[in-house]
C-alpha cells in the first residue's frame, strides 16, 4: 500500500467512527427520550437527523474517490467496499433512532406513564450490538463480528416477549392504546437497528476472513 494510500484509509475510519458515534449517540438519546418522557431531548434527535445524512454523503463520495485515484486490490479494496456498506447501515439506524425519538415526543405529551416491557434492557443490548460491530471494523476482528451475529437472536427474542406486555397494557387503559403503540414501535425500531448491526457485523466478516455469511445462521447449522 502507498503512503498516500493509506493515509486516505486512515481518513476513512476517523469519518465512519464518527458517524458510528454520532449515530450510536442518537439511538442512546432517542431512548432515554421515550423512557423519561423527554420531549426536548426528542426534538433535538429528530433535528440532528440531516447532519447524519450529510455525513453519510461524505463519506460514499470519499470512498468513490479513493476508488478512482487509487484502485486499490486485495484487502484495501474489501475495506473500502465494506465502509460503503457500513456506512448506509449506518445512516439508516440514524433514521430508525430519528424514528424512536418521534414516539417519545408523542409519548412525553400523551402517553402511558409506564412502559410495559424492559426498553432500557433492550436498548443496552442493541447498543452493545452496534458498538462491537463497530469495533470490530476498526479491528478487523472476525470473532467479535461473530458474537455480533449471535446476539441478535437475543434482541429478537426480546422484541416478541414485549407484544403480550403491550396487548395486557392496552386491555387495563383502553384509553392509552395510541401511546402503546407507539411504544411498540419504539421496540420494533430497536430489533431493526439490530438487523443492521448484524449487517455491519456480516460485513467485518467478509473483510477479515473472505467469507459471505449473509443467509447462514450464526451457529452455522
Amino acid at each position: 500500500m502507498s503512503a498516500l494510500l493509506e493515509r486516505e484509509i486512515d481518513k476513512l475510519k476517523t469519518m465512519i467512527a464518527l458517524l458510528g458515534a454520532h449515530v450510536e449517540e442518537n439511538v442512546e438519546k432517542g431512548v432515554r427520550a421515550v423512557h423519561d418522557r423527554d420531549a426536548d431531548l426528542a426534538e433535538a434527535v429528530i433535528e440532528s437527523d440531516p447532519e447524519i445524512d450529510a455525513m453519510e454523503i461524505n463519506i460514499e463520495e470519499e470512498c468513490l474517490k479513493v476508488l478512482a485515484l487509487h484502485q486499490p486490490v486485495a484487502h484495501d479494496l474489501r475495506f473500502i467496499i465494506a465502509v460503503l456498506k457500513v456506512n448506509n447501515d449506518l445512516e439508516r439506524i440514524g433514521d430508525l433512532a430519528a424514528n424512536i425519538a418521534e414516539q417519545g415526543r408523542y409519548v412525553a405529551r400523551n402517553g402511558p406513564a409506564e412502559v410495559p416491557y424492559d426498553l432500557i434492557g433492550m436498548a443496552a443490548k442493541v447498543r452493545k450490538m452496534l458498538r462491537d460491530s463497530l469495533d470490530a471494523l476498526m479491528e478487523t476482528d472476525g470473532a467479535t463480528a461473530q458474537k455480533v451475529r449471535e446476539a441478535d437472536d437475543e434482541v429478537d427474542a426480546m422484541d416478541r416477549l414485549m407484544y403480550p406486555g403491550v396487548r395486557a397494557a392496552i386491555r387495563e387503559a383502553p384509553d392509552m392504546m395510541e401511546g402503546f403503540i407507539r411504544l411498540l414501535r419504539v421496540s420494533q425500531n430497536l430489533e431493526r437497528i439490530a438487523d443492521h448491526a448484524e449487517n455491519i457485523a456480516e460485513d467485518v466478516i467478509y473483510l477479515a476472513e473472505g467469507q459471505i455469511v449473509r443467509h447462514t445462521s450464526p451457529s452455522g447449522e
